[in-house]
């Protein structure tokens, strides 16, 4: 049933032009998700998050790629912040504590590698 899910979210891009910015929206006072893609090799997820909003430090056991589509965003990586703007990009090394916090309200893609 999961593996049925997941296939019917990719299958719903496949092939087709969309705007990554368009494909989720901001919701007052909360962070949104919608993954795109979730294979064993790993997954494509956007994030809409609202000013001040954010994911305190966790670490992943995974490389991940952020990309931010709009706003402003302070990604924190072992203690070192990053302030990213639209159109920029930063790899998050596996296994180091992370967080992110909107400076603005932001949307990024997320990228994560589990190979």
């Amino acid at each position: 049933m999961a593996q049925d899910k997941a296939e019917y979210k990719t299958r719903q891009f496949l092939a087709q032009v969309k705007r990554s910015v368009d494909l989720i929206s901001y919701q007052e006072g909360t962070v949104v998700s919608r993954t795109l893609i979730e294979k064993k090799a790993g997954t494509l997820t956007l994030f809409a998050f609202e000013e001040g909003q954010g994911l305190s430090e966790h670490t992943a056991p995974f490389d991940a790629a952020v990309c931010i589509l709009d706003g402003e965003a302070e990604v924190t990586i072992s203690g070192k912040a990053l302030r990213l703007r639209e159109g920029e990009m930063v790899i998050m090394p596996a296994d180091e504590p992370h967080a992110l916090k909107a400076i603005r309200k932001f949307k990024m893609l997320l990228v994560m590698i589990k190979s």
